[in-house]
């Protein structure tokens, strides 16, 4: 039980020095430095989101850890961005002992819900109701080992590839690839790629939300040590072709909304891009890929390992909390069941699609 105070304050009004002993306990932790629990994203997430806050918890006059949270009615709580933040939790010294009942009491919260929660959280991992895999690429010991890796278990995938990146360059026109490209014009076609991508599959198309644009937005031009928006475009003959956004630390790069122009779809342009990225990444000394939880073909050609994250929420008694378990619980016991299944996982996943498809011909 600590005995410490906690301070709950809006994202802005953290101090300097509040976010910089943020920044010594993250690079304390004994896990990946993704930029998704740097301050730089919590403050983001503040000028868009009005129910964004940060409880900050004091040994005496030293804080000593910070939980971002999101507060919403009867003081639910969430992780801060759920829904596209891919990495969760609180940011503590090491050693901390802290009752999770009495830290959300201080935040005046009934729930604190989780999805993508990452190791070593001791406050919330008792709390877990289902563990995930996020896949990584590790090119911790340089591109060519990376290469070598994908040679040795899935010869035939690189070696295609490959083979259409140099037939896109024949075909369309020189190929070029940017890590980091700064036109915002390219960022608003990745968005409409994306928009259209989730809207053939059947999915609710995120960039519909005017508060995940206008996140978007702003961390594409942040720019911090150990959280940079990050545009990468894969060009051939002067015209984008695949693109990709997504958050770098000094050692992680977080992989978030790739995609890729349909017209060219012959020719993998979004496996070519992931390829260049890691390859760029490990050149700017970046040892770590994170794609994300979710399974995907292009994750399993890609990937070189698994990560556990975890879902969840941590629960106080009283009326928020059952309201919070009424409003979630069904439908994450639902989403469990059909992804335990694979034959039922298809089935909704061309339903999906049928829908998707449904819905652009009433549009036309």
């Amino acid at each position: 039980m600590s005995s410490g105070r906690v301070h709950v304050l809006r994202p802005e009004d953290l101090g300097e020095g509040e976010r910089q002993r943020w920044r010594e306990l993250r690079a304390a932790a004994e896990v990946p430095r993704n930029p998704f629990m740097e301050p730089e994203f919590t403050a983001a997430v503040g000028l868009v989101r009005p129910g964004a806050r940060v409880a900050v918890l004091y040994e005496g006059t030293e804080p000593a850890g910070f939980l971002p949270f999101e507060r919403g009615p009867l003081g639910q709580g969430r992780a801060i961005g759920l829904g596209v933040s891919d990495c969760q939790g609180a940011i503590l010294r090491p050693g901390l002992v802290q009752d999770t009942a009495e830290l959300l009491r201080a935040c005046s919260l009934s729930a604190f819900a989780f999805d993508n929660l990452e190791p070593e959280q001791r406050l919330f991992l008792p709390y877990a109701a289902e563990e995930h895999a996020t896949f990584v690429i590790d090119v911790e010991k340089g591109y060519d080992t990376y290469e070598s890796v994908l040679r040795a278990q899935s010869p035939k995938f690189l070696k295609t590839t490959l083979a259409k990146e140099r037939r896109l360059g024949r075909q369309v026109g020189p190929v070029r690839f940017v890590f980091d490209e700064r036109d915002p014009a390219v960022l608003r076609t990745l968005m409409e790629w994306k928009s259209a991508q989730y809207r053939r599959t059947g999915r609710r198309d995120r960039f519909a939300q005017e508060w995940i644009t206008r996140l978007v937005g702003r961390l594409a031009q942040t720019r911090a040590p150990e959280c940079t928006g990050t545009l990468s475009v894969l060009y051939a003959d002067g015209r984008p072709v695949a693109a990709h956004f997504g958050l770098r630390s000094s050692s992680v790069l977080a992989c978030w909304f790739p995609a890729y122009d349909p017209a060219f779809a012959k020719y993998s342009p979004g496996l070519v891009l992931h390829l260049r990225m890691a390859e760029a990444a490990a050149a700017e000394g970046i040892g770590l890929l994170d794609m994300g939880r979710g399974p995907a073909e292009y994750k399993d050609s890609l990937k070189t390992g698994e990560l556990a994250v975890y879902e969840g929420a941590a629960l106080r008694p009283g009326a928020g909390a059952a309201l919070h378990w009424l409003s979630r619980e069904p439908v994450r016991r639902a989403h469990a069941f059909v992804r335990a299944h694979p034959r039922v996982a298809s089935l909704a996943s061309r339903a999906l699609r049928g829908a998707g498809r449904l819905r652009a011909g009433h549009r036309r």
